[in-house]
């Protein structure tokens, strides 16, 4: 199957340009990698900006201890390929240290936590740039934000006082203990995403295809069943197979699935173009409250 070329090279020389920008205006730069679609993405897009070296800056995963195996698993395969140098942030390490407190009951969830491992890891290596794969089409908070966001020392973010980037001229300067978040594939939409995977042909997770898995209800949500996530009576006794796929990727807690029978890249292009739900209608952390993203980004998030 034959995509808009045209209009996804240029979205990739749009991304490729930014990332080489990070690479020129930034000494300690860093590509934030969680294992999903869009972080695979980037990894390709950083390996194109570079070629025949090496992406000149390492990966970044905060691991929450909760993630699918297959991320994991796949994570390594990705990283032994790229040749990169990979640095991980350990939520379960902030934990045993009292850097943070595991929440109780049963929405328990550790994605809230990443917050402060993502500050101590970027203060830890000292780096002024973190590249993320966040897409302006996700979210409302996410659609705020620039391509290079400015953080304060402490990491956070004031979606009122963002940096003009008029003809795509990014200012990088920042003050000592400053940092900035990059999103290079920012005006990509999902279908974009999924249509030049497929036409570069990345190989990606298997949670992305329909596969039979343990699941129950919550609030809407199909849950992953899995020994992370404290069930209710009711919902120990709900828990069936069911053909499943992820629309995105993270802490198993909050990681929605949806039914679906999408086996191929183009199975799932088609449905991605029917949706009528967005991607992350699916994350219970979004459900928190009506500016949850947004309270989080102000932290220090993604």
């Amino acid at each position: 199957m034959s995509y808009n070329l045209n209009h996804l090279k240029e979205l990739e020389s749009e991304s490729i340009y930014v990332i080489r920008e990070v690479a020129s205006q930034f000494e300690r730069p860093v590509l934030m990698f969680s294992g999903g679609k869009d972080s695979i993405l980037m990894v390709h897009l950083a390996m194109k900006a570079f070629y025949p070296a090496k992406i000149p800056f390492p990966l970044l995963h905060i691991d929450t201890g909760h993630n699918f195996s297959e991320t994991l698993e796949f994570r390594d395969r990705l990283v032994e390929k790229a040749g990169a140098k990979l640095i991980v942030g350990s939520v379960q390490a902030a934990i045993d240290k009292g850097l943070v407190v595991e929440e109780k009951g049963y929405n328990a969830s550790r994605n809230y936590l990443q917050t402060a491992v993502l500050l101590e890891t970027l203060e830890q290596g000292k780096f002024d740039a973190a590249l993320g794969g966040g897409r302006r089409d996700e979210e409302k908070a996410r659609a705020k934000e620039r391509f290079f966001s400015h953080r304060d020392e402490f990491g956070q973010w004031d979606p009122k006082n963002q940096r003009p980037e008029l003809w795509n001229i990014f200012n990088g300067k920042k003050h000592f203990g400053e940092h900035f978040r990059v999103f290079p594939i920012s005006n990509w939409t999902e279908l974009d995403v999924w249509m030049y995977l497929a036409e570069e042909q990345v190989e990606l997770p298997s949670l992305y295809f329909a596969h039979k898995r343990k699941v129950f209800e919550r609030d809407g949500i199909l849950l992953a069943d899995c020994e992370y996530i404290a069930k209710r009576p009711e919902e120990e006794a709900a828990v069936k197979e069911m053909t499943v796929r992820c629309r995105t990727i993270g802490d198993m807690t909050c990681t929605g699935v949806w039914r679906s029978e999408a086996a191929t890249i183009e199975d799932i292009i088609q449905e991605v173009a029917a949706a009528r739900q967005t991607e992350r209608g699916g994350r219970a952390d979004d459900k928190r409250s009506e500016t949850a993203m947004e309270d989080r980004k102000k932290q220090g998030y993604f």
